[in-house]
């Protein structure tokens, strides 16, 4: 499906200014790409690639051009210390196979082996270099570390959203010491996040799901005056659930923020707030637990919420099939489970089959649509979830500050 908005031109960045990557003459060049290649491993492999697949654009342009590409990512939390299972060597690997370029492991992340490297790399050669985050000068946004990571080379990209909003030494302090520019992922992601903030086609829709109201609170409340329908599911439901004063059950909640859920739904805007008027519940938190269809506001004692019922699937879905402009972050019930996947399957498919402007992100999200084979059908797949949050609640991303982005 084909979406005119999803185009990643200067035009439709609306508030930011990037310096793009075409700005960068990069023949002949060492560059720095600081990607998201934070992939999830399953027994030491690459278990899902879409991160690394979505970094392949940035890197075959400088590479078509002549430079020498170093890749560079975090893997893991590994709080500053080496911890084997989290080299960036496997993931190395998985980019020269999906890339189908060779691909050189550097051990290091800076330092004479890394310079060793490029000394010895040739215009078109890619290297991947170790775990940012075995350095713990790293998350401190150390510039010493900083200086050591930038100076083999002779520019900078950065073009990892998904840690556009940590101010790290590979994501801010390399652009104290190199020319820096915007990679194609990342003008992509501005410009459809950036098409969300300003004057959005509408009817305009906000999905959230997820477990927890209080990490989606911030993007709530800034989100909520701008939309035409905010629709809220997953585990996060049952809080605004318990707001409304109906019974739960077992279901997850979080009773810190009824109150504040409570008055969010009174808010003058709170009547754009769309929650399930059924559920399916399960006698315990388990994949083959017997799944049971009950109202939104009669969940028994004994019985949990592990996803909408098909009443709130389908009126969900005619909401999204009925907008124009449509954010999607967060899934609906227990999606991995066959049992519980009704919901959020229902979103998935609104989602492809609009001829709207339709994103979606976060981890669990774009897992799900993956998961459908429904990822080619929206007009954008974000790989940042925290970072695609923040910059909708308006906040500053240190990275693309960095980058000296500003608004028009």
């Amino acid at each position: 499906m084909t979406h005119s908005n999803s185009d990643p031109s200067s035009e439709n960045l609306h508030r930011f200014r990037l310096r793009p990557l075409s700005a960068l003459e990069a023949s002949g060049k060492a560059v720095l790409v600081r990607s998201d290649l934070n992939v999830p491993l399953s027994g030491g492999a690459v278990a899902d690639d879409y991160r690394i697949l979505s970094s392949l654009p940035t890197i075959n342009e400088l590479r078509d051009q002549g430079a020498i590409v170093a890749v560079c990512s975090h893997l893991g939390r590994p709080r500053g210390e080496v911890i084997p299972e989290l080299s960036m060597m496997g993931v190395a690997a998985k980019l020269a196979e999906v890339g189908r370029f060779t691909v050189t492991a550097v051990s290091a992340t800076a330092g004479e082996a890394v310079q060793a490297a490029v000394g010895n790399a040739a215009p078109g050669d890619v290297l991947v270099l170790e775990n940012t985050r075995f350095d713990p000068r790293e998350t401190s946004n150390d510039l010493d570390f900083a200086a050591e990571l930038a100076k083999p080379f002779d520019a900078f990209v950065l073009d990892a959203f998904g840690t556009a909003h940590r101010a790290h030494a590979s994501t801010v302090g390399v652009t104290n010491f190199l020319p820096s520019y915007a990679g194609t992922l990342l003008q992509a992601e501005i410009s459809a996040l950036g098409s969300l903030l300003k004057e959005p086609d509408r009817p305009y829709a906000v999905v959230l799901g997820g477990a927890k109201v209080s990490d989606k609170l911030k993007v709530m409340e800034a989100l909520l005056p701008l939309v035409d329908h905010m629709i809220i599911g997953g585990g996060m439901c049952f809080t605004a659930l318990a707001a409304q004063g109906h019974e739960i059950g077992a279901s997850l909640v979080e009773t810190d923020m009824i109150g504040t859920v409570r008055e969010l739904l009174a808010s003058e805007d709170g009547h754009k707030i769309v929650l399930p008027t059924d559920i399916i519940v399960a006698p315990s938190f388990a994949e083959h637990a017997v799944p049971t269809v009950v109202a939104a506001s009669a969940i028994p004692p004994e019985q949990m919420g592990l996803d909408i019922g098909p009443e709130s699937a389908a009126a969900f879905s005619a909401l999204i099939r009925a907008s124009a402009s449509v954010f999607w972050n967060g899934p609906m019930g227990v999606f991995e489970w066959e049992s519980f996947r009704l919901g959020t399957l229902a979103v998935a498919n609104s989602l492809a089959e609009s001829d709207g402007f339709t994103v979606v992100g976060g981890g669990d999200s774009v897992a799900a649509i993956r998961l459908f084979g429904l990822d080619t059908a929206v007009s954008h797949v974000s790989t940042g979830g925290g970072a695609g949050l923040k910059l909708l609640e308006g906040e500053a991303l240190p990275g693309l500050a960095a980058l000296r982005v500003g608004e028009e």
